[in-house]
């Protein structure tokens, strides 16, 4: 269930891009079209791009932002969305590798499912960069940006906290935990950072998870769909909240929140606290009309313009900027990386987060 009006978002978001783009260093040019600097690499590179499938506003917003950065940059860039799953982005990879792509941008469906594509793009000579999602198993990966994700879910859980104590002075509270899918490497960072905060309120009572489904593994949404929380919220409900009041819901994102409130609304009952991420146009909507309790700010914007600030740096035969150099094991190597920070949005502090969208920032008046 994608609902995409952030049209106007992009074109605004493509001339912060465009004008870091063109602050790169300066060089003379080097003699003949597309001739590799003495430092790095041609100007005009191909720069391969690979996303999954489109679950959310925020990677439709991230095709156009890539697309019109790169160019604005000086590359050719391919940027190519695997809607048809994991085969089609392995496919989509191999002919970036073929084309001749010094560096590949990848946001995996799976990221446990690329090491032979990876394997062939570092024996080709590319750099290899995870966006947004971590890509697992396998050294042949140099950098990783993304938002603190742990930190996603930490503010996830507590928001959830917060929203019910202020619906309700005192627990116990009655809560269900959603996750998001198995092979996306993130989903379980969200959790384990919102468990971190949840565990010990369900370890003293305050929280009561009714269904008794407290693990990753019983709260995953396979494919991020929404149909799938839906149906697994109906089901929820009418196993286990007939006379029972349901307090909050964990929802890892927004498409997934707003799947849980329209399960609730179906079945006749008050909407609960409801968490979520990514500021998708429909949930700060549903946050301005007192629904949907709290999404997480992480602006794509942000997250585009570091990674092709790394692919410049790349090109110019500097080392990336990292933040982090030690954190993320793949479960092969650590993977230095970037993270920016994510902000939590309620309708309380909502038209301060988004005073400068052009987008949201008249929805929050």
């Amino acid at each position: 269930m994608l609902k995409f009006n952030k049209t106007a978002k992009a074109l605004a978001a493509v001339a912060a891009i465009s004008a870091l783009a063109l602050t790169g260093c300066g060089r003379s040019e080097p003699s003949g079209g597309g001739a590799t600097t003495a430092a790095g690499f041609a100007k005009d590179a191909t720069i391969g791009v690979a996303l999954p499938q489109k679950t959310s506003e925020n990677w439709v917003l991230a095709e156009g932002l890539f697309n019109d950065g790169l160019t604005s940059a000086g590359f050719k860039p391919s940027v190519q969305f695997a809607n048809g799953g994991v085969s089609e982005q392995q496919n989509q990879i191999s002919s970036m590798i073929t084309n001749g792509a010094k560096v590949i941008i990848v946001g995996a469906i799976d990221g446990a499912q690329l090491g032979t594509q990876l394997q062939q793009a570092k024996d080709a000579g590319a750099v290899i960069i995870a966006y947004d999602r971590l890509l697992l198993n396998t050294a042949n990966v140099d950098y990783y940006v993304a938002y603190d994700n742990y930190k996603v879910g930490q503010l996830q859980g507590q928001a959830l906290l917060d929203g019910m104590k202020a619906k309700k002075a005192a627990g116990p509270y009655n809560v269900e935990l959603f996750a998001g899918s198995p092979d996306d490497a993130n989903a379980k960072v969200f959790f384990d950072g919102a468990m971190n905060v949840l565990q010990p309120k369900i370890d003293d009572g305050t929280l009561v998870v009714v269904s008794g489904q407290k693990t990753f593994e019983q709260a995953v949404t396979q494919g991020w769909k929404a149909e799938n929380a839906q149906k697994r919220m109906d089901t929820l409900l009418a196993g286990n909240y007939t006379s029972t009041e349901l307090d909050g819901v964990l929802s890892p994102n927004d498409t997934l929140a707003r799947a849980v409130i329209t399960s609730v609304k179906a079945a006749g009952k008050p909407i609960p606290t409801v968490t979520g991420q990514d500021s998708e146009v429909e949930s700060v909507k549903s946050i301005m009309a007192g629904e949907q309790y709290s999404t997480i700010n992480k602006d794509t914007t942000a997250l585009v313009k570091h990674s092709i600030q790394m692919v410049q740096d790349l090109q110019a035969g500097k080392t990336p900027e990292i933040n982090d150099p030690t954190s993320y094991n793949n479960g092969t190597k650590v993977v230095p990386a970037f993270l920016l920070v994510p902000q939590i949005v309620t309708k309380a502090n909502a038209a301060q987060q988004y005073a400068n969208d052009k987008i949201l920032g008249p929805l929050t008046k």
